[in-house]
């Protein structure tokens, strides 16, 4: 009887066995199926505005990239052991999403004033869980404008904002806003010196609404303090000669804003037109009277 229930409990063992190699096999095959989803994440700070995060999900399918759109990513802050979730972002349909920041102070650095932070994505039924994490510290930007021999320059100085230190070796780009593309200024590569500062002259002629520019002085995508960007503005810039035509009478403007001309030419042809052949009709009429009334008398 003990033999008999020794092999039942071997069989049973077995089963359950099969049953758990088939289930872990069944996982597999359907995590196999799945996209990898690869996340992008950028930290942005413009000193006195905004920080935040530039998001981004892609995918390889049938081997092109693609963007991964209506995908929720949770944000979260890690720090000595801790992690705190900061909010969570929906990617767009060009798989982009941004989560902004109250201001820096809305996260906590760690022990070596480093910031950390993870983005999650917790999959779903056509692409795996993924996750992303970057690190960054503070770094400020000091920019405003100088003259010397009647020459604007651009001055900016790059500092650690912890240890209040200058950041010598850096390239900054400096570029002055513009609709859709900023335009650059100054050589294309500017380095901080020694004392962690750049000095870009700023060249004439550069038109501006009322002769104001924007400049920017930015640090872009730094590997140890992300991308921070000083905004400057200045009256510096030759001033814009306005040439809209909106409130005037042109040929291209509205139907209420048509030139006078077109109006008034036009309807003045009309009318002589319609006066011709109004004159020419009544005089039809007085000589073919007389001849109806000769036939009425023979």
């Amino acid at each position: 009887m003990s033999h008999l229930n020794k092999i039942r409990n071997v069989f049973s063992a077995i089963v359950y066995l099969i049953f758990l190699i088939s289930g872990f096999q069944n996982l597999y095959a359907q995590d196999a199926e799945k996209n990898k989803v690869r996340l992008k994440a950028d930290y942005v700070k413009i000193m006195d505005g905004e920080v935040y995060f530039n998001l981004g999900a892609t995918s390889r399918i049938n081997k092109e990239n693609v963007d991964v759109a209506n995908i929720e990513l949770t944000i979260s802050n890690e720090f000595d052991d801790d992690e705190i979730e900061l909010g969570k972002v929906i990617t767009d349909m060009e798989g982009r999403a941004k989560f902004v920041l109250k201001n820096l102070a809305a996260i906590q650095p760690d022990s070596t004033h480093t910031y950390n932070i993870v983005i999650s994505f917790k999959g779903n039924d056509a692409f795996t869980r993924a996750s992303k994490s970057i690190s960054f510290k503070d770094a400020i930007i000091k920019a405003n404008i100088i003259t010397k021999d009647s020459i604007n320059y651009i001055s900016a100085s790059l500092l650690d904002a912890q240890k209040d230190s200058l950041l010598s070796d850096r390239l900054l780009n400096v570029q002055v806003q513009r609709l859709f593309r900023p335009l650059p200024i100054g050589k294309e590569f500017n380095s901080t010196d020694e004392n962690g500062t750049i000095l870009v002259p700023i060249e004439e002629g550069i038109p501006g609404v009322d002769g104001k520019l924007t400049f920017e002085v930015v640090l872009k995508e730094s590997d140890d303090y992300g991308t921070v960007k000083a905004l400057v503005n200045a009256p510096v810039g030759v001033p814009i000669v306005e040439e809209s035509t909106f409130d005037k009478r042109t040929m291209w403007s509205p139907r209420n804003k048509t030139p006078l001309f077109l109006l008034i030419v036009p309807n003045l042809l009309i009318i002589g037109m319609w006066g011709i052949i109004v004159y020419l009709i009544v005089n039809l009429f007085k000589i073919s009277k007389p001849k109806i009334e000769k036939n009425e008398n023979i």
